[in-house]
């Protein structure tokens, strides 16, 4: 599909992306998007969702040919998605292209002096503002990468949906509806979304899925009231001590999971490989990963995109901040699983609940917490073609082969889209570990936004010029 006497070239395209952020257009478009208060986990939010879609979105596709419908949310007082879609021909791959417009709580009162959650405000190389990079700064990086192609080129070369949803941050409430009830609108040919930290400032990533979450309470319940720990204490039972015992059983001193049906079978050697591959950046602030913690003879890489975790989120048992003196009747504590494609989250439960009663803890209830708190893993193979040609373009423009994540270590709607598309699933994240999202003084690097522009300009222009699988190859 090369070879189509396209006007302009390759670099022509990225110079146009890195233009716009030199002369200030992809600031000044920032500007407006932060400016919304999109926050979707906040009650009555649905206006200044919608308002982000209709008022700040949608302005940044004007005189780019694409179609922009609103899709409403099924779910009630969610927020709906942002759908623009550019057709060019049946016969060329189409992508479908994400973001999401919401961002969480503002906390304007935790951001330190001169710095506001609305207001993006450039210091060095650090531009701070909610959304910067979680997500609003990264679409604009794909839109605006869209708009350099069709400048120089006169056309994209491929189809493109845009799509923005408005309720990532409150768990994606009412997404699956949406993919379902408009399939025919949505279909692809590939997905690629932006968003999430890299694991180096000195490398792109290509992420390729999400492991899955399962979280869960286990509740030793022994009786109603508490009883005096001098008359008692000795002769009843203590759920602290029997649910610390339950938690031992779990997970060993050195942090192995012994649970049987928790961990992977087998691990595909394309994921090993990718995983072995990859370069990380010690960022100051971060924690560093404790030595000799957690499965034996696997690298930090491998335990942490390959393999299933498990922590306790909280352990509470009497009255943390008033302790009494007696035998209390309850210990209850919060687990989570993550866990990836080779293990099913549906078994996750089950698995423990077998494990308990062959270790002597059928008094030990498990419980599952409500849905935001599980969501399914996701992966595509390392070694899909779609993959393969967005990395080699990704090489082509930086020069170095990019690090190539089987899933990514937080969650992300990946599931949704790889099982309602059936589509190859790919992240292009443009922020770094130490950016603070969902905290305050949330900040983009300025270098990151401008290399963004860079390697997105590339990889639209190489999906234009037929360097990704026909239609029904893959």
């Amino acid at each position: 599909m090369s070879g189509r006497n396209d006007k302009g070239s390759r670099e022509g395209a990225i110079a146009r992306a890195q233009g716009y952020f030199d002369d200030g257009r992809y600031l000044a478009s920032l500007r407006r998007l932060v400016a919304v208060p999109s926050e979707s986990q906040m009650p009555d939010s649905v206006d200044a969702l919608r308002r982000y879609c209709t008022d700040a979105l949608s302005p940044e596709l004007d005189g780019m040919g694409f179609e922009a419908t609103i899709l409403e949310n099924p779910r009630p007082n969610r927020g709906p998605v942002l759908l623009a879609s550019r057709i060019e021909d049946s016969a060329l791959p189409t992508v479908l292209i994400y973001g999401h417009g919401d961002v969480v709580r503002g906390l304007p009162e935790k951001w330190r002096a001169g710095l506001d959650p609305w207001k993006v405000v450039v210091e060095g190389e650090r531009w701070y503002g909610r959304g910067t990079v979680d997500n609003k700064g990264q679409h604009l990086i794909a839109i605006q990468a869209l708009r350099a192609l069709i400048e120089e080129r006169g056309r994209l070369g491929f189809n493109a949906k845009i799509f923005v949803e408005t309720g990532e941050e409150a768990g994606s409430p009412g997404l699956r509806d949406i993919m379902r009830r408009d399939a025919a609108l949505l279909s692809a040919d590939a997905f690629i979304g932006l968003d999430g930290p890299r694991q180096a400032t000195f490398l792109p990533d290509l992420k390729l899925g999400a492991r899955g979450g399962v979280a869960f309470d286990l509740v030793v319940k022994l009786r109603d009231h508490a009883a005096h720990s001098g008359h008692w204490g000795g002769v009843l039972a203590d759920p602290g001590f029997i649910l610390s015992h339950a938690l031992a059983s779990i997970v060993t001193r050195e942090g192995r999971i012994l649970v049987d049906g928790w961990l992977p079978a087998n691990v595909p050697p394309s994921v090993r490989e990718a995983c072995n591959n990859l370069v990380l950046e010690d960022v100051p602030g971060t924690p560093i990963p404790d030595p000799g913690w957690g499965e034996p003879g696997m690298s930090v890489t491998e335990r942490i995109f390959a393999w299933t975790s498990v922590i306790v989120l909280s352990f509470i048992t009497g009255h943390p901040d008033a302790p009494t003196n007696a035998v209390q009747p309850e210990a209850r504590a919060r687990l989570q699983v993550r866990h990836t494609v080779d293990v099913k989250g549906d078994d996750i439960m089950p698995a423990l609940r077998r494990h308990l009663d062959a270790h002597g803890f059928p008094e030990v209830q498990i419980v599952p917490v409500m849905e935001r708190d599980m969501f399914s893993a996701s992966r595509t193979d390392p070694d899909h073609p779609w993959v393969k040609a967005i990395a080699a373009s990704m090489q082509r423009t930086y020069g170095r082969a990019p690090n190539i994540i089987p899933n990514s270590s937080g969650s992300n709607p990946s599931d949704i889209f790889q099982e309602e598309l059936n589509v190859p699933v790919m992240w292009i994240p443009n922020s770094y570990a130490g950016c603070n999202q969902h905290g305050p003084d949330e900040h983009a690097l300025a270098p990151l936004l401008r290399e963004g522009l860079s390697l997105m300009a590339g990889i639209w222009w190489d999906i234009g010029e037929g360097r990704v699988p026909a239609r029904g190859s893959s």
